[in-house]
């Protein structure tokens, strides 16, 4: 059965009258209220971390059902979503070049940002983005120090080996925190590797409250890192110093984490300020 309001707008246009074809409906704010809804949905299928069913996705999203299945389908013939075995839904792969610009440029927007805190600490800053179970580093400014730390932005890591991905798991629900780790594993990386994903689970709660998380040699040996989550990000971004654990001393994080979290609330608040446009 075709829907009502496609009927009368096929109707209308057929006879001339294209005055009368109904518009889609604004949304609160002046938006179109079918995007907006359509990219709730992707959100909500990006918060499930995996794929969701019809009556699912229609429960999460306040919406009714018929709607839902009519989103779904266009962006399931756009490629933005992709239909399982099971008859549930996930993500689909034309969202991955989308996203992968997206990083790119805003790892190049925020890139004065870490050069501010190369300014500030001497250390190596990094940007990165949790993607998946995964952490994408997504910019990098290198310090002056000829004994330095370097990540190619675009290189993955895992999140419980390195004080950006502590930091963003600690900004998680501890639930999401855990099927993650259970979802990604925790193979040991070098001695200094936290595998138990209980020990880690205590470890993020002393992040939440101290701000910061610390990478202790546990991605490579001799490297130290300190970690913040950047505060109210539309993504889950991070952004990190690090270098030999020569230098990264205590001492270094007193004088580091605060500038850390300085740099990281500004971020914030230029992002949030693009948003409002």
């Amino acid at each position: 059965m075709k829907d009502v309001s496609e009927s009368f707008s096929l109707a209308a246009v057929r006879e001339g009258e294209t005055s009368r074809v109904p518009r889609a409906p604004a949304a609160p704010g002046g938006g179109v209220q079918s995007i907006e809804r359509a990219f709730d949905l992707l959100e909500t299928l990006a918060d499930a971390g995996g794929a969701l069913g019809l009556s699912e996705l229609a429960t999460a999203s306040g919406l009714p059902l018929p709607t839902v299945h009519r989103l779904i389908r266009t962006l399931v013939n756009r490629g933005y979503v992709r239909q399982e075995a099971s008859r549930r839904y996930a993500l689909g792969s034309r969202l991955v070049r989308l996203g992968e610009t997206s990083s790119r440029m805003l790892g190049t927007w925020l890139r004065p940002y870490l050069a501010q805190l190369v300014r500030l600490t001497g250390e190596t800053a990094n940007l990165a983005m949790l993607d998946g179970d995964e952490v994408v580093y997504i910019a990098q400014v290198p310090s002056p120090h000829s004994m330095r730390m370097f990540t190619e932005p675009g290189r993955r890591v895992r999140t419980h080996c390195t004080a950006v991905g502590k930091a963003l798991l600690a900004d998680l629900p501890p639930d999401q925190a855990r099927a993650l780790l259970e979802r990604a594993g925790m193979p040991a990386f070098t001695p200094a590797t936290i595998t138990d994903p209980g020990l880690l689970l205590a470890h993020l709660e002393v992040i939440r409250r101290q701000g910061y998380a610390v990478d202790e040699g546990e991605q490579e040996v001799g490297v130290r890192c300190f970690a913040v989550a950047v505060p109210e990000a539309p993504a889950a971004l991070a952004i990190s110093a690090s270098g030999p654990q020569a230098r990264m001393t205590d001492d270094a994080a007193a004088r580091i984490v605060p500038e850390l979290k300085r740099i990281a609330r500004e971020m914030s608040e230029a992002i949030a300020a693009e948003a409002a446009g």
